[in-house]
């Protein structure tokens, strides 16, 4: 096998990065390592430490970091923002056009689930050189070290290797609770790294998966916490602090159904943040551009210098965006699924965040409108990013990426709390009259109504985010894009929750590079969606 063309596991894995020096846009070299090469960056060595966790963000937002691994240049390869492009369009709730300017369109009709196709490449790659990252920090750092800032690197390094693993379990088997013993994915640590890249690793266990993401961020929440208490803070929010890695096991725990666990997670979160959520008044306008606005937790900071930004197109925010130049204003942007924008009240202030039939908003201005009309958009195309700097029409799409925001807490606490015994309906009802809807009132009750009520909340509030699959696969819920308003009828699918073309397959370049993988080890492969009547 020529080594040359195989940019797996153990590619981003163990790949040194070239120059690993303060630089927050340090970035992988690209070049394939072969079997055996040894880390060239941080490994035994602390004072890189700092480096080494500056590299680890830089790795989630890139231009083309595939573009060698693909031989192409994808436009929709741009580090971890691609993964939640990816994943939100081959759900219900982020409508599309299948046309020339959307690349999109592989996600839409699922053959991005082949082993050859070029998301499941870009997907795993990104992930792994996250992990990759993580675990140059976690092998540099003394976990005795009584060194607050060493504690505080090392305690964001696992909760970023917990996050990717987090990801990548629910992309590649069903959810926790019922397939604790499927396969889910390789795990590849600070430890067993070398014997990795030399005789390849098995998929794990679901169950050994989770095991490892919650030890990670046990260690994490514990590191964190003796680091805040020793008055160290992060430098901004692109890094991770107390609030996100409880964020982040509150997410996790919610995902294995540890209602109660979850609960408490959520509210440590909420208690430690500085994060507060956004006002009425601050929904009802365009916004989620900037990691300054004070109901985000944790985001991707893009400069105007990086090259997402000098591209142009090459970048979230030109895909998504309604209200900036890009490729949204050619492939018709992005809908929310119709049937859920009629579910939203009048009184909701995110009622605006789109718009409605007669393709207008009470949340944008004049100077928005006219763009909106002069682009030619359909009802229900959100308008809910704002611009950079809220300049109508900017080519300089440096918006920041939000990963986690405040409230996203209030939601899985109302979750965790109906589930588990507590006052869910309370928390969900005070949370959506005093930060979104002043008129809105819980009219269910019932532990599992009240679940799906908040499903519904987080189908709005988190709408574009790149979190709604994880949902789509926690729930079980399947992929119903009937009476969604989808304008293609090749693309309108009842996928059952067990339908296998769900789960992403990883990648031929891995089966073939790792010598503990078979293609009978792969995810079968689905079969290709039927289109389905609309409602």
């Amino acid at each position: 096998m020529n080594k040359k063309y195989i940019y797996a596991l153990l590619a981003p894995a163990f790949f040194a990065f070239a120059g690993c020096d303060d630089n927050l846009d340090t970035l992988p070299d690209g070049d394939i390592v072969t079997t055996g090469q040894k880390e060239e960056v941080v490994a035994s060595d602390p004072s890189k430490a700092a480096a080494g966790v500056n590299a680890v963000f830089a790795l989630f937002s890139q231009y083309m970091p595939n573009k060698d691994a693909l031989n192409a240049e994808r436009h929709n390869d741009f580090g971890y923002p691609s993964v939640m492009m990816f994943t939100d369009g081959n759900g219900y709730d982020v409508v599309s056009e299948d046309n020339g300017y959307n690349w999109s369109g592989n996600n839409l009709d699922f053959t991005d689930r082949s082993a050859t196709s070029r998301e499941s490449q870009i997907l795993w790659n990104d992930m792994y050189s996250i992990i990759k990252g993580a675990n140059n920090v976690i092998g540099a750092v003394d976990p005795l070290s009584e060194d607050a800032v060493l504690k505080s690197y090392l305690g964001q390094s696992l909760a970023t290797r917990a996050f990717s693993y987090w990801v990548l379990a629910q992309l590649f088997q069903y959810t926790y609770v019922g397939n604790e013993d499927a396969p889910c994915v390789p795990v590849v640590t600070d430890k067993n790294f070398e014997t990795a890249a030399v005789e390849g690793l098995p998929r794990e266990t679901v169950k050994n998966v989770y095991d490892f993401i919650i030890s990670d961020l046990n260690d994490a929440i514990d590191l964190l916490i003796v680091s805040k208490e020793a008055g160290i803070k992060r430098a901004d929010k692109r890094y991770i602090d107390l609030s996100v890695a409880y964020g982040l096991r509150a997410r996790v725990n919610l995902t294995m159904q540890k209602w109660a666990e979850a609960a408490v997670d959520a509210d440590s979160a909420i208690s430690v943040s500085d994060a507060k959520p956004s006002s009425i008044e601050e929904a009802s306008k365009p916004a989620f551009w900037t990691v300054n606005e004070t109901n985000w937790m944790w985001g991707i900071i893009i400069e105007e210098t990086d090259e997402v930004v000098t591209s142009g197109i090459v970048n979230w925010i030109s895909h998504m965006g309604s209200l900036n130049y890009g490729y949204a204003n050619y492939s018709k942007g992005r809908q929310i699924n119709k049937a859920l924008f009629n579910t939203i009240s009048s009184s909701d202030a995110r009622k605006g965040w789109w718009l409605d039939e007669a393709v207008t908003s009470p949340n944008i201005d004049e100077e928005m409108a006219e763009y909106v009309e002069a682009k030619g958009y359909a009802p229900y195309t959100q308008v809910k990013f704002a611009p950079y700097k809220n300049e109508v029409a900017t080519a300089t799409n440096a918006n920041d990426i939000p990963l986690m925001r405040i409230e996203e807490m209030y939601l899985i606490k109302a979750e965790a709390l109906a589930m588990s015994g507590g006052d869910g309906k309370g928390t969900l009802e005070a949370f959506i009259k005093s930060s979104r809807d002043p008129d809105y009132v819980c009219s269910v009750s019932s532990p599992e109504d009240v679940q799906q009520e908040v499903f519904r909340h987080r189908r709005i509030e988190l709408w574009g985010e790149g979190l709604n699959w994880f949902d789509v696969m926690r729930l079980k819920t399947g992929v119903d894009r009937r009476g969604g308003g989808y304008p293609n009828a090749s693309m309108i699918f009842n996928i059952s929750a067990t339908d296998p073309i769900l789960l992403w397959r990883i990648p031929e370049a891995e089966i073939e590079a790792n010598q503990m993988l078979s293609n009978t080890d792969n995810n079968p492969a689905g079969s290709t969606p039927e289109p389905v009547a609309d409602l």
